[in-house]
């Protein structure tokens, strides 16, 4: 199917990124499009007619209309969305599968999800009468190979051996390449729009790439080892930093300039976990055939540095990703990271759209700082849904955050849900609960 493993997913996971629905179950491992009966043709067709008929409803209208409106700073009402990342497993897991091969399988998967999203989680993600494909992309390493040590079952945490030790093995390192198989990628489109295009249109999607530089940096070197050299050995942090700096605008150099990019400037998941409807992009004067980084959002994370000062945060990290993130029209940033005493940095980030706020902010900083300049993107603890479920906690909860956030550009994303201990009425339980809240205040 039409998703990619991304360096954030591949390790100690069984999920990968899909340009709409973000981490979604990885069924098709890699597999390439292979046989389907007639009974299966049938089958993964009619699910076709059913999306297709969920993405022309009224509501979808509604709703993409709300995203524009909340994308470009205006008070809309708060936007919640819900994204089951690691619970997909437990809401639609692989033996509830009706298809053989793996490629269609991960189709067959993803237009389930589509139609259960509709019925069981009523939140603000909009479905759109379009399939994604994503380019078949092969990417090399920085010279030096990274280690993962994982669970048997590919479950739970992982360790990693860090390749680099020290200065001697700067020299070791290279830059990565980046190439789109355009044949495997024109493939995988002509065999889904055979399959599909009648019933809805497919979109190709190009490669994301954002500035999560100081996670690459602390695979090679190691994240407690980063901590320490920051103090120890500052120059070698900042070499690396460097060079995984240059290797990251190489390749987004090389998609540029050879025609890979394409626009997500629609029903896109952003990297704090946003949509990212706007009519903002493409940049004027863009005729849109040409997709440029500055047509484009852009996204900045570090949450390897959750626990260090701003001052080090802006030396090691947030001086190299300027000068990835001034490339692109619009910018998110964040993730599951503490940004307390960094928001007021974070200002130096060009044409800033979108900030995480995550359960470790401190969200009155976080509402003090941002105002209505940019978004202030609310991830509730997934915690909340696990062990002792209270509903009456979650509603304490959102009520919070509406009331501290109540003269900014609010969103609430509920995500990172590893499970819901096989109870998915707790996500739309969630959702009943910040409908209900929001109604109350807005």
């Amino acid at each position: 199917m039409s998703v990619t493993v991304s360096p954030r997913l591949a390790t100690g996971s069984r999920l990968a990124f899909h340009p709409t629905a973000g981490a979604v179950m990885d069924v098709a491992r890699g597999a390439e499009p292979g046989p389907l009966d007639r009974e299966e043709r049938a089958y993964l067709r009619e699910l076709a007619r059913r999306v297709a008929a969920i993405a022309h409803r009224p509501k979808q209208a509604e709703k993409r209309d709300l995203w524009y409106r909340h994308n470009r700073l205006e008070k809309v009402r708060p936007l919640i969305l819900v994204f089951p990342e690691d619970s997909w497993y437990e809401l639609l897991p692989d033996d509830t599968l009706r298809v053989a091969d793996r490629y269609w399988r991960q189709w067959e998967w993803y237009l389930c999800h589509l139609i259960y999203r509709d019925e069981r989680l009523p939140d603000d993600f909009v479905v759109e009468p379009v399939l994604d494909v994503t380019s078949v992309v092969r990417q090399g390493n920085w010279g030096v190979e990274t280690e993962l040590i994982r669970p048997e079952d590919d479950w739970g945490a992982y360790r990693w051996e860090a390749p680099v030790r020290g200065p001697d093995d700067l020299d070791r390192l290279t830059y990565p390449t980046i190439e789109v198989d355009e044949e495997a990628t024109r493939q995988r489109l002509e065999a889904v729009g055979e399959l599909f295009g009648d019933l809805l249109p497919i979109r190709l999607c190009g490669v994301r790439l954002g500035a999560n530089l100081i996670g690459t940096v602390c695979r090679l070197l190691g994240l407690n080892q980063v901590m320490v050299d920051m103090y120890d050995r500052p120059g070698l942090v900042h070499a690396l930093m460097e060079h995984v700096t240059r290797g990251t605008l190489r390749m987004l150099d090389y998609l540029e300039v050879n025609g890979h990019l394409t626009l997500n400037n629609r029903n896109h998941y952003t990297d704090s976990g946003g949509i990212g409807y706007t009519d903002e992009l493409p940049a004027s004067g863009s005729d849109g055939r040409r997709v440029g980084l500055g047509d484009l959002w852009g996204f900045g994370v570090a949450q390897e540095l959750a626990l260090v000062s701003p001052a080090q945060h802006e030396e090691f990290v947030l001086q190299y990703q300027l000068r990835v993130l001034e490339r692109f029209g619009l910018n998110a940033y964040g993730c599951c990271e503490s940004l307390d005493r960094k928001f007021e940095m974070l200002k130096r980030v060009p044409r800033l759209r979108r900030v995480s706020v995550s359960p470790w902010c401190n969200q009155r900083e976080a509402a003090d700082k941002l105002g209505d300049r940019c978004i202030f993107s609310r991830k509730p603890n997934p915690a909340l849904l696990v062990g002792q479920f209270d509903p009456e906690v979650l509603r304490a909860d959102v009520r919070q955050t509406l009331e501290i956030a109540r003269d900014c550009v609010l969103e609430m994303i509920l995500k990172d849900t590893f499970t819901v201990q096989r109870e998915p009425e707790r996500l739309t339980t969630w959702i009943r609960i910040a409908r209900e809240e929001i109604e109350r205040v807005w």
